[in-house]
């Protein structure tokens, strides 16, 4: 076994001697940036997706694969080598949602409108963020469930499957009376596009992540899940608490007030408006960090 590691050591020396021969530094060094940008990117995904756990299990495999090979554990090794040997298949596999997300987001448009909805003026849009904070207000004291998601450039339409589309104005009134309790549109999420309700009733699918799970409710999950998933917004508003919480990105931050609701819609969903008072914002609400 130690001929065969120093064999294997003398063959990556002779390996790494060719390679430093047909070095080429501009195109090689391109080619290095390249392939360490796109790991960046896959990683930064995996990771926003709460993937990152699955990455640990397949090093922890490695790790197994090479100590066995090493102290010349056949069978195991066997195994191990047959998984391995169709590593890219089971990586695709695995992790074919991510990757559909990641081609989403590198096929996405970088040519945006003024505003980040794709239609509306400055104040339909400004109306729209009005009547939802005023309507998360009132839920919040009453303590009234609800969630309300805000489509930005990614398409919701997948939600949107098993809804039922209103294309309304977006009113304090008609929030409201799509979240009273009993009523027929109550369950599930409303999502605003365009400035516009576009439908009520919305099922978002839910991840079974541990992590997600161990912290919050079913409506703060589906809020965190369709963050991570998607470009969009939720507003959510507790019926345990009352509290007023917004997932972005994966993070939720709680305990917001509807002002401060507010600034915070404002300065995501109206791009030509610098909103002062984010970063406060952001400081005051509660935090829980996921993602």
């Amino acid at each position: 076994m130690l001929v065969s590691i120093v064999e294997s050591i003398k063959e990556f020396g002779s390996q790494f001697r060719d390679l430093l021969a047909n070095f080429d530094p501009l195109t090689d060094i391109l080619d290095i940036l390249l392939v360490a940008f796109i790991i960046y990117c896959v990683f930064l995904q995996l990771r926003k997706s709460q993937s990152i756990q699955v990455i640990k299990g397949f090093m922890v495999l490695a790790l197994l694969y090479v100590v066995s090979s090493l102290i010349g554990l056949e069978t195991t090794s066997y195994i191990f080598s047959s998984m391995f040997s169709n590593f890219i298949l089971f990586l695709i596999i695995i992790f074919n949602y991510e990757i559909r997300q990641m081609l989403e987001n590198a096929g996405r448009g970088r040519f945006r409108s003024r505003f980040l909805f794709s239609s509306g003026t400055e104040d339909e849009v400004t109306d729209c963020i009005n009547a939802v904070c005023r309507a998360c207000g009132s839920m919040s004291a009453k303590k009234i469930g609800s969630l309300i998601i805000f489509q930005r450039e990614s398409l919701l339409g997948d939600l949107m499957k098993q809804s039922v589309e209103i294309d309304a104005v977006t009113t304090y009134e008609t929030v409201c009376s799509i979240f009273y309790p009993n009523a027929p549109l109550h369950d599930g999420a409303v999502v605003i596009r365009n400035g516009r309700i576009a439908a009520a009733r919305c099922i978002v699918p839910l991840k079974n992540d541990y992590e997600i799970n161990a912290h919050v409710g079913t409506r703060h999950r589906a809020a965190l899940n369709v963050s991570i998933n998607y470009d969009a917004i939720a507003v959510v508003t507790s019926e345990e608490t009352g509290m007023i919480s917004v997932a972005v990105d994966g993070q939720m931050r709680r305990g917001l007030t509807d002002s401060e609701l507010r600034e915070l819609l404002t300065s995501y969903l109206i791009k030509n408006k610098e909103n002062k008072k984010i970063t406060n914002i952001l400081k005051r609400g509660k935090k829980n960090g996921i993602g």
